[in-house]
């Protein structure tokens, strides 16, 4: 039990923290660290290693990571932003649009690689028109969480639940889709009254409307409707988000080498490492040990709501899905049990500053404006973390008629 304990302690503080002099290791490093102590220390054999790793997610990722690439091609992303700059002629708009553009492409193509992608042009905005920092960058980060909610593809804890609960795209769309809409327009709300003095100071200047789509770019969100058509139909998640990817490259007939370069083989890497880690610690029986003391089911599903956003903070919401996934099929609604825990795992990222992937991106490439403080964070991620919760679970226990 001590050595698979320890193994996750230490992974989960270089995941955690921050590079060091003394250890300049990054979230990825310091997970493939983790998962080579696992097998070092033999925690794990090599071979229940290489099986603790859930591929089907990986692949998932890969496929998402190259549709998000193609968006970013051609310039799509630019005119994008120049045409929401031109119609929406207000800060507090185009914060507005920001929050329900990102909030809406992030169940399609998940919230980190939204991040990715739209940083850059916040960053830009910010300081070609002397926008204040602080409210679009958090409005990147907190929407792009929020909206991910609303399918098993917009974040990696949705697609460990969907793969892991065996749960049905179509019907988790239907039960989500309300909440992540719903915490949207509350993700909206708090942000404008919050900043409301910040974005009155500064005016937009008057712009032509440029034009958005070209041949290219159409063609590039044809093919990402169909792969929710896919989706939606009932097809393999991870094989069809890589029949996109590939289809993509196929009808603009791109230089594949392109795009290997935009996809974040790092964050492969990080849940690769991880999926090793946490499998070490419930062989050691840790894990075990700590649900036996405190149980994720004593007859409340308020309460189980509250421990799944705790727990997906205080370990990290994809370590803490993989160590919970076992003692899921001993509670009293298992489809129910599944769902709210990817919706809390995801309302979780929004909690604090290291709750999601997402952040820490959106924080790294907003330095060059500001960044992200954690107390800066806090004071918006907090009781819009708590508030979007309550109201997904009072809604899912509605549906599920509980």
């Amino acid at each position: 039990m001590i050595a698979g304990a320890a193994v996750f302690a230490v992974t989960y503080v270089l995941i955690a923290g921050r590079r060091t002099r003394l250890l300049p290791l990054d979230r990825p490093a310091g997970a493939l660290l983790g998962a080579v102590g696992c097998v070092v220390l033999r925690v794990l054999t090599p071979k229940q290693a290489i099986d603790a790793v859930n591929g089907e997610t990986l692949v998932l990722l890969f496929g998402l990571m190259g549709m998000g690439a193609f968006l970013a091609e051609g310039g799509l992303l630019e005119r994008a932003s120049d045409w929401l700059v031109a119609k929406t002629r207000s800060p507090a708009r185009l914060l507005g649009a920001l929050v329900w553009g990102a909030g809406l492409l992030s169940p399609l193509i998940t919230n980190d690689a939204v991040c990715v992608l739209a940083a850059p042009v916040v960053v830009t905005w910010i300081q070609k028109h002397k926008l204040p920092a602080l409210p679009f960058l958090l409005g990147l980060a907190t929407a792009a969480n929020t909206g991910s909610v609303a399918t098993l593809v917009g974040n990696p804890q949705n697609m460990l639940c969907g793969t892991l609960g065996d749960l049905e795209y179509r019907s988790y769309l239907a039960h989500m889709a309300p909440v992540a809409l719903v915490g949207l327009a509350i993700n909206h709300a708090m942000l404008a009254l919050i900043f409301k003095r910040e974005l009155a100071t500064v005016t937009l200047p008057k712009m032509d409307t440029p034009r958005v789509l070209d041949s290219k770019g159409g063609i590039t969100l044809i093919v990402i409707a169909l792969t929710v058509g896919a989706y939606l139909s009932g097809t393999d998640l991870a094989w069809t988000a890589v029949a996109g990817f590939t289809s993509l490259m196929l009808v603009h007939r791109a230089d594949p080498t392109k795009f290997w370069g935009r996809i974040d083989w790092s964050i492969l890497l990080f849940f690769g490492g991880l999926f090793v880690v946490v499998a070490g610690l419930v062989q050691s029986g840790a894990a075990g040990f700590a649900l036996a003391h405190v149980p994720i089911w004593t007859g409340g599903w308020a309460r189980t709501a509250g421990l799944f956003l705790i727990g997906s903070n205080v370990v990290s919401n994809v370590p803490f899905i993989l160590v919970v996934s076992g003692e899921m099929k001993k509670m009293p609604n298992p489809t129910l049990a599944w769902e709210l825990l990817a919706m809390a795992s995801t309302f979780a990222g929004n909690l604090t500053l290291l709750g999601s992937v997402a952040n820490v991106i959106v924080a790294e490439r907003g330095r060059a404006v500001g960044g992200l403080g954690f107390v800066q964070y806090l004071k918006v991620g907090f009781p819009l973390a708590l508030i979007t919760t309550a109201v997904g679970t009072a809604w899912l226990l509605a549906v599920h008629h509980i």
